[in-house]
């Protein structure tokens, strides 16, 4: 392991300590690439027949650990998604609101533990963010969840939330 192509997501001190760290996965069995020996042409392929429909998602990294200097010693993944709308992005370009390490939903005020997902307060409360795995090697944070790949740094292009503003205060 080492570079982005082997899921490198980011350096394990880039991990802020008060909000999460936004990246970009798709899911490895939702497309197949196929090519042909006679072409240096590859083009990916749907289960479904279709082409080039890799979906791509937002996930985040949250610091779950951190040593007395506020540096990052263990981290969390989720999807970048409220439980209770799943339109509803936790990370919305800009680092998810953070408090008591618990990540807080802007529009419902819905409070998630930041190292198990459990929604403590708000509409979805007992409901738990779609987890995903990593690993930290030699001070580098990588996906290591079978079911996504490592896309990049950064949100997905076309913005599906249709909410603009905070219905909290803080």
């Amino acid at each position: 392991m080492g570079t982005d192509a082997d899921g490198r997501i980011a350096p394990l001190s880039a991990v802020p300590t008060d909000s999460t760290l936004l990246f970009r996965v798709a899911e490895r069995d939702q497309c197949e690439e196929r090519g042909s020996d006679n072409s240096e042409e590859v083009m990916t392929t749907c289960s479904d027949g279709g082409v080039d429909c890799k979906d791509e998602r937002e996930a985040l990294l949250v610091a779950t650990e951190t040593d007395d200097t506020d540096t990052a010693t263990a981290v969390s993944c989720w999807l970048n998604f409220c439980q209770h709308f799943t339109h509803i992005k936790l990370d919305k370009g800009s680092g998810a609101a953070m408090r008591d390490d618990e990540l807080i939903c802007e529009n419902h005020g819905a409070y998630f533990e930041a190292d198990s997902g459990l929604c403590t307060y708000g509409p979805c409360e007992g409901a738990t963010l779609a987890a995903l795995e990593t690993t930290v090697v030699d001070g580098d944070v990588y996906l290591a969840d079978d079911d996504y790949e490592f896309v990049g740094r950064g949100p997905v292009e076309t913005d599906g939330d249709l909410t603009s503003t905070s219905n909290v205060e803080f």
